[in-house]
């Protein structure tokens, strides 16, 4: 592999944003994404791929960006961002499914670099079903152990106990999902690390089309009025956690982002009920009895 200089770095995650937008074309079926480039004013750009009202897909994109520019004193307190000038590359993907029984699903990978040397990779999968399908999430769960088997050992339970703890929404005591792997600031010690991690990053983006076409391989009849007020529901829970405690979300405002890359996660709608409680005995009861931290999936 070259040497891994921020440009090869985000040369290859602007190859893996077009492999993944083939691919997710392919398992929809119906819809194509429309491509939106822009320019950031401060330094660089980006390229967002755009999807929506298809056969699966009702809303989606695949982000790439590449953006530099002053670490600010907001960056440093909010970040902990040290030095003058930074660097981020990455992509971002947020689907949401058309019908309730389909889940969203959202990946990153992403890394930054300073004028002081430092640099790091983070990134992750984590999986929303609507209803959560046991079978389905296990074998979600499965296929990313083994990614992360061929990583590193022991890197499955860490980043999925990272997952539990970063995608949840402490002011309703439940996860946004039933979870996946997180990870984030990993800081390569030499050249052969960085290789390691980024070649990691690369697997994960390719892997997510696979895991998005084996989450949504079953067809379903018209979903009720019971389910698509569900939907809407648990997707106001994904635009509480995005607001309120991502940190894609938060770096973009905080760093001057395109406002409409990042709030490209945003789902179609999301209804509020004031004090709603599912009806005991119902299936949208136990997908709440499954939205919580450590279950073990595998």
């Amino acid at each position: 592999m070259p040497i891994l200089t921020s440009e090869f770095i985000s040369h290859s995650f602007l190859e893996l944003q077009a492999f993944i937008v083939k691919e997710l074309e392919n398992t929809d079926g119906q819809s194509r994404f429309i491509s939106d480039e822009w320019v950031r004013e401060e330094g660089g750009g980006g390229r967002t791929m755009i999807i929506g009202e298809g056969a699966k897909i009702i809303k989606g994109g695949v982000a790439f960006s590449k953006v530099e520019g002053e670490i600010t004193s907001l960056m440093r307190d909010q970040m902990g961002m040290q030095g003058q000038r930074f660097l981020a590359t990455g992509v971002s993907i947020v689907i949401h499914s058309r019908h309730p029984m389909h889940p969203t699903m959202h990946m990153n990978v992403r890394y930054f670099e300073t004028d002081q040397g430092e640099h790091w990779f983070g990134g992750g999968i984590d999986l929303t079903p609507i209803y959560v399908d046991i079978m389905l999430a296990k074998t979600f769960h499965q296929s990313l152990k083994l990614a992360c088997d061929a990583y590193a050992e022991k890197a499955y339970h860490q980043y999925k106990a990272w997952a539990d703890d970063y995608f949840y929404l402490p002011h309703r005591n439940e996860t946004r999902g039933v979870g996946g792997i997180f990870f984030d600031h990993v800081k390569p010690g030499n050249e052969e690390e960085k290789e390691r991690v980024f070649a990691f990053c690369l697997e994960l983006g390719r892997l997510f089309p696979v895991l998005y076409a084996a989450q949504t391989a079953t067809e379903f009849s018209k979903p009720t009025d019971q389910q698509l007020t569900w939907q809407a529901l648990r997707w106001s829970r994904y635009v509480e956690y995005n607001l309120l405690f991502d940190r894609g979300t938060r770096f973009g405002i905080i760093s001057n982002g395109r406002t409409e890359s990042i709030l490209l996660s945003m789902p179609p709608v999301a209804h509020w009920k004031y004090n709603y409680h599912p009806e005991k005995g119902s299936a949208e009861l136990q997908t709440l009895q499954y939205l919580k931290k450590d279950v073990v999936w595998l």
